[in-house]
Parts: C-alpha cells; sequence; structure tokens
C-alpha cells in the first residue's frame, strides 16, 4: 500500500497550500495526486483554489479514472497523473503548478537540462522540455512519457512544469527545487552567461547519488566554454549516442534549430537589457 488514506488527503492539502503561497499557481490552477494503492489514487478536484482545500475535497478515483470516492468532479488532467502511475511502480506522488521562472523558459522553448548546480544535479540531473499539448487531453502528457523512466522533473512547453516522486512531499520538493533552479539560471543569463560544471565535477556528483540514496537516473548536459560564451548542452538521450545541442534530449533537427535560434535570441535581449 503506498500510503493511509487519511495521512494522503493531510499531504496532498498541505502541498496545495504551499503551492499556493509561494506562487507556484493561481486561481484554480494546478494539480496534486498521490498513489493510495494498487487499484486507488487520491487527486484534488477541479474548480478549487489548491490554497483553500479540505481534505474532503480531494477525489478517489480508479486507474480508468472513474470517481470512486468524493463529491466534487477530479481534475480535468487526472489522465495525465494515471498514466505516469501505470509506467512508474517507483512514483508515489505527482504535482502539476506553474512556478513562474520555470514556466517561463517552458514558454520561451528552452530546457533547463545544463548542469549547473550540484544540489540541483544531484537530485533531478536535468529537466526536459515536453513538447506543448492542448490541457485535459492525451496531447498533454503523451510528450512527458519519452522522458519518464529516465527523469522525475519536467517542463511542459507554454503550459508549467511536472515533478514525480516516492510520495507527493518529495514530488512537491522537486517542484521546489525546479522552480529556484530556473530562477538562478534566470539570473546567470541575465548577468552574461550561464557556465556548466565540468564533466569530472559531474560524473563526482553522479558518483554520490547511492551513497545519498537518490534513485533518479537522470543526467544533463555541461560542455565547454567558448569565447562567443553560447554554451551548446550535450544531451544524452536514453538508448542513443551523444549528441551536441542546446535542447532536450528526442528532439528532431528542425526543432532543434528552432530552439537553438529562440535560445540566441533570449541571450540577446536579456544582455542588450
Amino acid at each position: 500500500m503506498a500510503g493511509n488514506l487519511y495521512t494522503l488527503r493531510s499531504r496532498i492539502v498541505e502541498v496545495g497550500r504551499r503551492i499556493y503561497q509561494r506562487n507556484f499557481v493561481a486561481a484554480n490552477d494546478g494539480n496534486i495526486s498521490a498513489r493510495i494503492d494498487g487499484r486507488r489514487v487520491l487527486i484534488t478536484p477541479t474548480g478549487v483554489s489548491k490554497g483553500f482545500m479540505r481534505p474532503e475535497d480531494l477525489i478517489v478515483v480508479d486507474y480508468e479514472g472513474n470517481t470512486l470516492e468524493g463529491r466534487r468532479k477530479p481534475s480535468s488532467e487526472t489522465f495525465m497523473h494515471l498514466a505516469v502511475y501505470r509506467r512508474r511502480e517507483d512514483v508515489n506522488g505527482v504535482v502539476h503548478a506553474h512556478p513562474p521562472k520555470a514556466t517561463g523558459f517552458a514558454s520561451a522553448g528552452i530546457p533547463l537540462t545544463q548542469c549547473v548546480l550540484p544540489e540541483v544535479i544531484l537530485s533531478l540531473g536535468g529537466v526536459p522540455l515536453a513538447e506543448y499539448g492542448t490541457p485535459g487531453t492525451e496531447e498533454l502528457y503523451e510528450p512527458v512519457l519519452q522522458y519518464l523512466q529516465e527523469y522525475d522533473a519536467f517542463l511542459l512547453a507554454n503550459h508549467g512544469a511536472l515533478t514525480v516522486g516516492p510520495d507527493v512531499i518529495a514530488a512537491y520538493y522537486r517542484m521546489e527545487t525546479l522552480e529556484h533552479f530556473a530562477h538562478i539560471a534566470l539570473v546567470a543569463l541575465q548577468l552574461g552567461r550561464l557556465q556548466t560544471l565540468s564533466r569530472e565535477h559531474v560524473e563526482k556528483l553522479l558518483a554520490l547519488r547511492e551513497r545519498f540514496g537518490i534513485r533518479t537516473k537522470a543526467t544533463c548536459g555541461t560542455c565547454e566554454r567558448r569565447e562567443d560564451d553560447r554554451c551548446p548542452v550535450e544531451t544524452r538521450p536514453a538508448g542513443s549516442a551523444s549528441v551536441s545541442s542546446s535542447v532536450s534530449p528526442g528532439s528532431d533537427s528542425n526543432r532543434a534549430g528552432l530552439v537553438e535560434a529562440v535560445t540566441a535570441e533570449v541571450l540577446r535581449r536579456l544582455q542588450a537589457g
């Protein structure tokens, strides 16, 4: 059993309060869930502010999305959560929110796959960018699935961010880490450069994961600084050879060129400002 129902209700309400207070969501945005057991999931309702939920507002659904308990209607993005649970047995909590800095990178088409901060490398690796999909439909979560086995945090193009974890509190902390990284990356870009750690330093950090009990498989991209101060991040898609690109793993060449152009323009404007 993934969790006691009363405890899970309390934890989801607490996560909702935190994401609302930290401005990771506005109005009724966002959704949070926790796996109860092998056939049930607890999820937030639609049309309710995550900062003002009560335990009894939450909905119990089965893995087909049918409501088992609760008076309200479950989140319109319930099937995104269910898709994660079906494909990752180690995941027992999912958080979807719209943290401003991370969503800014997602809206600019810029993934956060750079090896910059030791804490982020240890806990998240990189954060890939999943292509845009219409909220409330399969289009929203299908682009996430190609990264799901390797990563625990995702940018959703023009929409927000998604994090998963062994429990809902861990998933929330990963959302905090993602937004903190996005904020630091934005400041670094405004100062003129986002400098990655060396391969040697990154390999040492990745070797520490087992000692700290961190199970994520996600890696990140590093590179050597060039004279023009631009850094094409090397990414390593699961099951394929390394490629040099400034985009997330799995992108095709046309999209890679587009993202590189967008990134260059963002950097130019930040430096000009």
